[in-house]
């Protein structure tokens, strides 16, 4: 009974936790959308208001507009008028104190992680971390820079190592090129190598035979 209990766990657990994880973002942009709502019905006449007021009560409506709302957005900043506007936009948020800090941190890492011509999370490889002897799978987030590469050389590298089994957290490390393994595994194999703390691992390279040359 026991054996049959994990081998049901097994099938079962998968579904239900990518259930669970639709279900809690569903609810997310819900409550993201259902917030406009509150702030259109203050600010509108109450006639505009009991309008708007059914639409709160629309499950997946949020999802449904968040995603609209995205897509809009990145069409209309993908042309040179857009890319004005959003130069505006970015200019008038850098000149609020306190909120400018934290804009302008989060703009900076997710323009560097989204990126389609950076390399952050682009390879994953072997590092030795905590201590020597000891490997860990990490993935390359750029090239040091600034006053620390100024210190550290053209020979390094910034990888981040993940936590198993939350790969949410971790920590940022500066080490030698010579020093890291590069694999030739993908970046969502690497992370499901760590997430399965190491029980489901990716296949190995194939190996193409080399061409005999006929004499």
């Amino acid at each position: 009974m026991k054996k049959y209990l994990l081998t049901g766990l097994l099938v079962w657990l998968p579904l239900a936790i990518t259930i669970w994880v639709l279900l809690w973002l569903v609810g997310l942009l819900d409550a993201i959308f259902g917030g406009v709502l509150t702030g259109l019905v203050a600010l509108t006449p109450s006639s505009a208001g009991s309008l708007i007021e059914p639409l709160r009560h629309i499950p997946g409506l949020g999802v449904v507009l968040v995603f609209s709302a995205l897509l809009i957005t990145g069409a209309l900043v993908s042309n040179v008028a857009g890319r004005w506007w959003l130069a505006q936009w970015d200019r008038l948020f850098a000149h609020i104190p306190v909120f400018k800090t934290i804009y302008n941190s989060v703009k900076k890492v997710s323009d560097t992680l989204f990126s389609s011509n950076g390399n952050a999370f682009r390879k994953a490889m072997l590092v030795q971390y905590p201590r020597p002897g000891v490997w860990t799978i990490a993935f390359q987030t750029g090239n040091p820079g600034g006053e620390v590469a100024n210190h550290l050389g053209p020979d390094f590298i910034s990888v981040y190592v993940p936590t198993t089994p939350n790969p949410t957290s971790g920590f940022f490390l500066m080490l030698a090129r010579a020093e890291v393994i590069e694999l030739q595994m993908s970046v969502d194999e690497a992370l499901t190598y760590v997430i399965s703390m190491g029980s489901v691992a990716p296949p190995p390279p194939i190996r193409l035979a080399p061409k005999q040359v006929p004499l």
